[in-house]
């Protein structure tokens, strides 16, 4: 069966209602200052698509995405300097995003609003993303093998959880 664009866009929002509501609730809690800075603000650009999006549907019902939403708190969880989530956020669940968002473009039934809300957001997953880069740079690297591994759980974690359906992002 097909889904509709709302479903579409529903499943969509879900992405971000969950990013968003777990960097912002997760970055006061966090110790590397350039870290919680970057979580804020990455917060607040998915908090923004958050609110397009919800304003072009009306009244959606939507909450976070279970697997996302643990595979971002296990990430807060595992290191307190924010250096986790952010990955997380870059390597992990970013690009899984983008490829959502592709997907989600090409369902579309003949939405050019929510088509254009689609390529805007796939834009700001990039800048965030670049952001995070940005901001890791001038940290010390991590040479925690216990982190390591916290990192690729993070993967295999969204990767195991089901196929793109389940995940409301694409694998």
């Amino acid at each position: 069966m097909t889904p509709s664009n709302r479903e579409i866009a529903e499943h969509i929002l879900a992405c971000y209602d969950t990013i968003y509501i777990v960097l912002g609730e997760s970055a006061p809690t966090l110790v590397n200052d350039a870290y919680v800075v970057r979580t804020y603000e990455t917060a607040r650009a998915y908090g923004a698509l958050a609110l397009e999006l919800r304003e072009h549907l009306g009244e959606p019902r939507v909450g976070p995405l279970p697997v996302l939403e643990s595979v971002l708190r296990e990430a807060v969880a595992g290191d307190s300097s924010g250096a986790l989530v952010l990955y997380a956020m870059a390597m992990v669940v970013g690009p899984r995003l983008l490829v959502s968002l592709l997907d989600a473009r090409n369902a579309l039934s003949g939405d050019a609003v929510l088509s254009e809300l689609f390529s805007d957001a796939s834009m700001v997953c990039v800048k965030e993303i670049r952001a995070t880069g940005d901001a890791a740079k001038d940290q010390a690297p991590i040479d925690d093998d216990g982190w390591q591994n916290l990192a690729r759980e993070l993967s295999t974690t969204l990767d195991v959880a089901g196929n793109a359906e389940s995940l409301g992002i694409s694998r």
